[in-house]
């Protein structure tokens, strides 16, 4: 049946052997089933996601109580959320270890695969920002008032751009029913890009760890990887199961099972931990362009790598360049913990600090 495709369909037989007889290097190993479980992911969050939207109602007046709705009158729906809810943690877990993975093994020397996937990781940030809102809790209101109040730093245009996004003067029903909009649109949006970056990917082909990129050392994807993306995702869909059903609240903030209030402020406002290291960027410069400049940056300093990407294997056999992608990672752990604590010494002297490293160890890898 395969030579049949072969010789008789030649669009068919580029397809065959891109999904199939992809080359693969004989050497990579389960580290590189990350890109696989993300796919897995999303599928879950789409399929979730889309069956939540069919119950919830965005109306300020509504929201809170039709997410009640779900968890305690439909049909398996308290289920439906604490998947969709962690599912998103652990798309941001996945997606930060793919990532340092890359930069671990040189993956930022395929300029399109990388360049495509920071463009993946913005539309998960919006993506994820914007359903974070969607229950109309108190941190999801005050957080919404605090990110959006961000954009009003830009020079002359900040504040009418603002009440734009708002449809406003506050955060109202206009609001709330955009952003719905919105999270329901950019999950189409994500898939397509990754789309986009797998087909990048498939053209240059997955980078070897020992970085010798020979077609000699290369052998076929299907059946020797797929088993290994396979046994992954069953290891991956057991650990998940296990932290939703014995664990389902342990990453939400308990003031968030409250209904979003004006009249009252959180005494601590601070985001989903998978923001919390670019939060404690934003808020160790006390002025607020500063911030959020730098809060943009943090992400956008990724793209700079392929730029000076030398013509070394890889990073893992690079002491140097070991030394230094470790930093980054305890850097971001760091910050992270930072992110959770109040703006008060020794966190904002120590958040300073360390987001000063950060930016200056991506300079220097």
């Amino acid at each position: 049946m395969k030579n049949i495709i072969k010789n008789n369909h030649p669009i068919l037989n580029v397809s065959f052997n891109i999904l199939v007889d992809l080359p693969a290097p004989s050497t990579i190993s389960y580290i590189w089933n990350w890109g696989s479980l993300l796919r897995l992911t999303l599928i879950i969050q789409l399929v979730t996601g889309l069956l939540l939207a069919s119950h919830y109602n965005p109306r300020v007046e509504l929201a809170f109580n039709s997410i009640i709705h779900i968890t305690r009158d439909i049909n398996l729906g308290w289920l439906l959320r604490i998947i969709h809810i962690n599912g998103a943690a652990f798309f941001f877990i996945l997606i930060y270890i793919h990532i340092r993975r890359g930069i671990l093994f040189s993956s930022h020397k395929f300029l399109r695969t990388w360049v495509s996937g920071v463009v993946i990781l913005f539309i998960l940030i919006g993506t994820a920002f914007v359903g974070y809102v969607l229950p109309w809790g108190q941190i999801s209101f005050w957080g919404a008032t605090v990110i959006t109040n961000l954009i009003s730093a830009i020079p002359y245009a900040g504040k009418t751009i603002v009440e734009w996004v708002w449809g406003g003067f506050s955060i109202r029903n206009a609001t709330l029913n955009r952003f719905f909009i919105i999270h329901f649109i950019l999950p189409i949006v994500l898939a397509s890009l990754i789309i986009i970056h797998l087909a990048s990917l498939h053209i240059t082909g997955s980078n070897s760890p020992v970085g010798v990129n020979s077609n000699l050392d290369k052998i076929s994807f299907h059946p020797f990887f797929r088993i290994k993306d396979s046994l992954g995702a069953i290891v991956f869909l057991i650990f998940f199961i296990f932290i939703v059903l014995l664990f389902p609240n342990r990453i939400g903030d308990p003031e968030n099972f409250n209904p979003a209030n004006p009249l009252n402020t959180p005494i601590h406002i601070q985001p989903e931990w998978y923001f919390l290291f670019a939060y404690a960027i934003l808020r160790s410069i006390p002025n607020k362009l500063g911030g959020v400049l730098a809060l943009v940056i943090a992400i956008l300093i990724i793209l700079t790598l392929p730029i000076k990407t030398k013509k070394i294997k890889s990073s893992k056999f690079n002491p140097n360049s070991k030394a230094k992608f470790w930093f980054i990672v305890s850097t971001f752990i760091i910050l992270t913990w930072i992110g959770a604590n109040p703006v008060e010494y020794p966190f904002e002297l120590v958040g300073q600090i360390y987001s000063t490293l950060y930016f200056i160890v991506f300079i220097l890898i």
